[in-house]
């Protein structure tokens, strides 16, 4: 039995188990054997995969240029992405060194899209602020006025799998207004779910909430910046479960102080590599960004957390572990990332 040994990079407790009990679930006639690592990838850490044909990483582990010079130095031939964006991966070079990389692309879409709606009323009907507050024996109701999801119009920017999704539940099940923006748009699947395309321009000015829903690339950093939430209506609420560096979060700060934009709801953030997966709480806050967007009021962050449901966790599992079988077969892959 061909044996296949992987360097597993920021891995958690959820991940060795999840990892575990599939490996285990699975006949293969290869087996694969993980080496799980607590540090993230970086060009400190490249000599942890040395002995290993492969690594597998993270949203947050970093394979720029440099770092796969090193993975090719210890000899690594694959890289197994175990999630669907892989801004991280310096794509290009890998193909020059001649490293495969894949990834997960659609492990559980109903768990963030679920998560973002949960985002979303969290910051307009104010739960965090309900809890803290009933918690204190504080039951007074003043500051915490809301509003109606129904008939609103909410404004999706990307409709893969995980934005229509999100449409779907807030058009179909809160009688929501669902606008939406892509350059590849999924026609057929939006009007299903009662979806309706229009330009960006059009869905930053109509839109009471905006949330997005799309990869990171080169071309779309900032998508969200000083300019574009100029565009927004006056008290827009603002949504991101996708990635950091959509939004300019300087930009972000200078909407929220000056009332533009109402409430905020993050769950990714720009530099959340140097802070997210980790506990800080005995640590004083480095970055002055961040804690002045956790000072605001109307703002509400959490540590990446859409994607960790058990479907989720067993969905990555499965898709990493046909990924590796495949290249321990020397056969091609479907989810193989190409430039």
């Amino acid at each position: 039995m061909a044996t296949l040994r992987v360097a597993f990079y920021s891995s958690k407790h959820y991940d060795i188990d999840s990892f575990n009990t599939e490996v285990a679930s699975i006949k293969s006639d290869v087996k694969i054997e993980f080496t799980y690592l607590e540090p993230r990838l970086s060009a400190k850490t490249v000599a942890l995969a040395k002995d290993h044909e492969v690594v597998c990483i993270f949203v947050n582990d970093n394979a720029d240029a440099e770092v796969l010079e090193g993975l090719k130095d210890v000899g690594v031939k694959f890289i197994a992405l175990r999630c669907a964006g892989f801004n991280n991966v310096d794509i290009k070079k890998a193909a020059e060194l001649g490293i495969v990389v894949t990834r997960v692309p659609a492990y559980s879409p109903d768990a963030v899209a679920e998560f973002a709606v949960g985002m979303i009323l969290t910051v307009i009907r104010k739960y965090h602020k309900a809890y803290n507050r009933v918690r204190e024996g504080n039951f007074l109701l003043d500051g915490l006025l809301g509003f109606n999801i129904k008939q609103s119009t909410v404004g999706l920017i990307g409709t893969g799998k995980i934005g229509l999704l999100t449409g779907k539940i807030l058009s179909c099940g809160f009688g929501a207004k669902v606008v939406a923006y892509d350059p590849y748009p999924n026609k057929e699947m939006a009007e299903k779910f009662g979806i309706e395309y229009v330009s960006l321009d059009e869905l930053l000015a109509q839109s009471d909430i905006i949330t997005l829903h799309c990869p990171l690339t080169p071309e779309n950093k900032y998508l969200i910046n000083e300019n574009r939430i100029g565009q927004m209506k006056q008290g827009v609420v603002l949504v991101n479960t996708s990635r950091g560096a959509l939004i300019d979060t300087k930009a972000l700060i200078k909407g929220l102080k000056e009332g533009k934009i109402k409430a905020v709801g993050m769950d990714v953030y720009e530099k959340e590599s140097e802070v997210f997966f980790e506990d800080g709480s005995e640590k004083v806050m480095q970055d002055d960004v961040l804690a002045r967007l956790i000072s605001f009021n109307n703002v509400f962050i959490s540590g990446h957390q859409a994607f960790l449901t058990t479907e989720a966790l067993a969905g990555i599992a499965s898709t990493t572990l046909g990924n590796l079988t495949s290249f321990a077969h020397g056969e091609d892959c479907a989810n193989a990332v190409k430039e």
